[in-house]
Parts: structure tokens; C-alpha cells; sequence
């Protein structure tokens, strides 16, 4: 079994391997011509089932063919041109190059002694990202897993540097629209059920300040301690931006922790056209960004800033067998230091060698496409009658429903839309998304592939409205 270790003496087995993996998913890629081919669940779970682990196969070609029956040829493909559903991006080839070299090589990111370059690597990127944000000269990071952890982190600092009696008075500010991971990470932080107070939202699915200023107001003649405010870059639904300068200007007002959550609109930092729509985050104590949204990198990628270092002592234990106190003195760069992970990979390498290939603007560049695409695909919306759309798009969503000419019933337009979301996902021929506005069902288009044209759109959008009118004409059959 020594045989497949990797190591000097298999280096060319390494070499094959991986090349046979590489062509199989490069074929499948180039040979794709739906996102999905609609295998449903109880098509493909009893092919896993029926696979016996204790019986390998011993062989990498037909441990390759079993995968391409049990993934490769059912896998939902993002870089698609009309994957159109959640926030998944297509990849750039660098990236994917990165990610072959440290799978291969191992690093872990937690202490000098097991990355050493990667550890430096890691820390330029940070800075690279501080600097684009404008979070000052004190500001530091650390990558994470996600957005859901690059939340839980700010918002564990924002709970320490409060300094709160009881963890009971603390009190969080999002807009209703925020990510849920707010709500889940003060519920992991020990805070109480009404610790997350809702902000409504404006016609633009944006944080009104007036109504936080008034809530705010109300927290602190309650006498309880305002932790943080999570103002959205970019929310997962809408894509809508809060006001970010008008929410700096209250933290600042009342002494709260600022945090932004642009894991989505984070790729605005390196646009050459919409840099604008984030001005105001550089006032921000901490942000997460994934890059893994709009920086057209793979899972995962993703990274917590804050604007003051000495913050992240919040998250530093020492332990003698990995980090001990001296190497501070030392001055040797644990990255252990500051992260909740302690084995971490080197994700960050494939944002380096995307920005050493590419560069930012390279990078902007297609952010900036996917952005034009959605403004062209809501004006098709919203010159289409058979359609509703919610907003205007500031990044790349859009939500929008289909509206049937002959039936009122909101309940049965919410369930023609439910079904022509599930029939387009049984076809294969598109993934769109499905949310809720108001207690209705709409669906959505999340737009990151700038190979996606109007015209997939168009197509798509027809192959909505003619699964929504074919269920509605069987109901109507059904009822007469």
C-alpha cells in the first residue's frame, strides 16, 4: 500500500494519475451541454449504496469510470451558462492550477513550521485585500472556510471588545434581509433569542438608517449594549448594498463595532466600473469577503478583515506543542494566532497565482460583465408582462416571478412558479434559485458566469413561463 504514497519514488504514478483525472473532467467539461442532467435522488442513491468500500477496485481507470457513473455525469455543473441559481461561480484555470499544487504539497496554514512560504503568501494576500478595502495601516485578517465563519469570527470580536456585563444585554443590528449566519452566530456565541434585531428594509431591499437610528436609540434607553452592526455588501437574495457611509456615521455616533458582510459584493473591490457602490466599507471594524463569490475562485476561499489587529487577540489561545507564547516574542508568524480553525489549508494560494496570471482588473473585469448582465436581463424582466421583478440589481441577482394573464389566486401563482422551478430542475436544460418576498414565492437568476448571454436568459425565462402555464392549464383540467 506504500505504493500510493506520494513521495519522491511515485512521483511519476502521481504524474499519471492525476493527468487521468484531469483529462476525464476536462472531456466531461467540454462535452457538456446542460447544467444538470435531472437524475433525481431515487435514480442515483441506490448506484452509491450499491457500492461496497470494503471492496476497493485497485485500479485508478475504473475507480475513475464507477465516478463518472456516480458523479461526473450527474454533477451540477456551475460554469454553465444557464446555471443560473445560487452563488456559485465559475472558476478561473489559475485558480484551478493552485489548488492542484496544495492539494499535492499539504501545507497546513496553522504555524510557520508547516508552511513557511505559504504563512507569507497568505499574510501578502491579506494585506492586498486591506489595502483595496482602505481599512488602514493597523489592519489585519486571516482566510477562513466561508462567509458563515468569517461572520461568527467578527462577530466573537465584536462580543470581546464590547465588554458587556451579561451577555443577555447585547444587542446585534442587521437588516431583515442579512444572511442567516447573523442569527446563527449569536446563537453560537451564547447571546439571547432577542439578540438580533431586524432592520427594515427600503423599496430597494436596503437598510433604512432612520429606523436603525431609532433602534438604536431604543437600546440604549433600555440600558442595553449595542455588540455590533451588520450592514450587508451585497445580500444574497437581492444583492442589494445598505448604505454603507449612513450606517458608519450611527457606529461611530453610538461607539458600535461596524461590521460588513460583502462576502457577495466583495468582487466590487477589484471592478473597474462599480468600485463606488462599496464606498463606505473602508469605515467598517471588520469585513468578510468571499472570493470564492466574485472572485471567480473554488470553494473555498474566503477571509475575515478587521480594521484594528490587535482585535483578533480575542481569538488566540496558546498551546506549548503548536504556538507557544515565546514565538511571539520571537516574532516567528503563527497564523494559528488568529484564526477559529487550527488545521487550515492553503486556500489562499489560489487567489495568488489568480491575481499573478490575471491581476485585480483581470478579475474586475469579469465581475463587471456579470454585473451588465444583470442590469440587461432586468430590463428584459421588466419589459416582459408575463414577469414581476422585485428590484433593480446592484450586483448580480435578480427575483422575479412569473404572473399568469388568466389567474389571480396569489396561492396558485406561488405554487406555477414552485412547479416551474422544479420542472426546469428535473429537465436539466437550466438551475435557477427559489426564494420568498412577503410570503410569496418568487425564483431567481444569481448571475456569475460572464459567458451567460441575453439570450440564455430569454430562453430561460421562456422555459419558465411555459412550464408555469403548463401546470396552471393541468390544474385547470383537473378542476373542470
Amino acid at each position: 500500500m506504500r505504493s500510493h504514497l506520494l513521495n519522491d519514488a511515485t512521483a511519476e504514478q502521481y504524474r499519471r494519475s492525476v493527468t487521468e483525472g484531469v483529462e476525464r473532467v476536462a472531456a466531461r467539461i467540454a462535452t457538456t451541454d446542460r447544467p444538470f442532467t435531472g437524475v433525481t435522488v431515487d435514480a442515483l442513491a441506490p448506484r452509491i449504496d450499491g457500492i461496497d468500500l470494503d471492496r476497493p477496485l485497485h485500479d485508478t481507470a475504473a475507480v475513475l469510470d464507477e465516478l463518472e457513473d456516480v458523479y461526473l455525469r450527474d454533477a451540477v455543473y456551475f460554469h454553465h451558462p444557464r446555471y443560473l441559481a445560487h452563488l456559485n461561480c465559475p472558476v478561473v484555470i489559475p485558480a484551478v492550477l493552485g489548488e492542484a499544487v496544495l492539494s499535492a504539497v499539504n501545507s497546513s496554514l496553522d504555524t510557520w513550521d508547516q508552511s513557511a512560504g505559504g504563512t507569507l503568501i497568505e499574510r501578502k494576500l491579506i494585506d492586498w485585500t486591506c489595502a483595496r478595502i482602505g481599512l488602514g495601516p493597523a489592519a489585519d485578517g486571516v482566510f477562513t472556510s466561508g462567509g458563515t465563519q468569517s461572520n461568527l469570527q467578527a462577530l466573537l470580536l465584536a462580543r470581546e471588545e464590547a465588554k458587556a456585563e451579561s451577555l443577555a444585554d447585547l444587542r446585534v443590528f442587521a437588516s431583515e434581509v442579512s444572511h442567516f449566519s447573523v442569527k446563527k452566530s449569536a446563537k453560537l456565541l451564547g447571546l439571547g433569542p432577542d439578540a438580533v434585531v431586524s432592520i427594515p428594509v427600503d423599496h430597494d431591499k436596503r437598510m433604512q438608517t432612520v429606523a436603525l437610528a431609532r433602534e438604536l436609540e431604543r437600546c440604549a434607553k433600555d440600558g442595553l449594549v449595542p455588540m455590533a452592526v451588520v450592514a450587508t455588501g451585497g445580500t444574497t437574495d437581492f444583492g442589494s448594498i445598505d448604505p454603507l457611509p449612513e450606517i458608519a456615521g450611527l457606529c461611530e455616533q453610538y461607539g458600535v463595532w461596524m461590521h460588513v458582510d460583502a462576502a457577495y459584493g466583495c468582487g466590487l473591490l477589484a471592478s473597474l466600473k462599480y468600485r463606488d457602490r462599496i464606498d463606505g466599507i473602508e469605515r467598517a471594524d471588520s469585513v468578510t469577503v468571499d472570493y470564492h463569490k466574485s472572485f471567480f475562485q473554488p470553494v473555498s476561499s474566503s477571509a475575515v478583515l478587521v480594521r484594528d489587529a490587535a482585535t483578533l487577540r480575542h481569538a488566540t489561545y496558546h498551546a506549548e506543542y503548536l504556538n507557544p507564547r515565546r514565538m511571539v516574542q520571537e516574532r516567528i508568524p503563527n497564523q494559528v494566532d488568529k484564526s477559529l480553525q487550527t488545521t487550515r489549508r492553503f486556500d489562499a494560494l489560489k487567489l495568488w497565482m489568480t491575481l499573478r496570471v490575471m491581476g485585480a482588473d483581470g478579475i474586475g473585469a469579469l465581475f463587471d460583465e456579470v454585473c451588465d448582465l444583470a442590469a440587461e436581463a432586468w430590463r428584459l424582466l421588466a419589459a416582459d408582462p408575463r414577469f414581476d421583478v422585485v428590484v433593480e440589481p446592484s450586483l448580480s441577482t435578480l427575483v422575479f416571478r412569473h404572473i399568469p394573464a388568466a389567474v389571480t389566486d396569489p396561492a396558485e401563482i406561488d405554487r406555477a412558479n414552485l412547479y416551474a422551478r422544479k420542472a426546469l430542475f428535473a429537465s436539466g436544460d437550466a438551475v435557477v434559485a427559489g426564494t420568498k418576498v412577503a410570503g410569496r414565492h418568487y425564483l431567481k437568476f444569481t448571475l456569475l458566469n460572464p459567458e451567460t448571454t441575453t439570450a440564455d436568459i430569454a430562453t430561460v425565462l421562456d422555459l419558465i413561463a411555459g412550464h408555469a402555464e403548463q401546470y396552471l392549464g393541468d390544474s385547470l383540467d383537473r378542476a373542470s
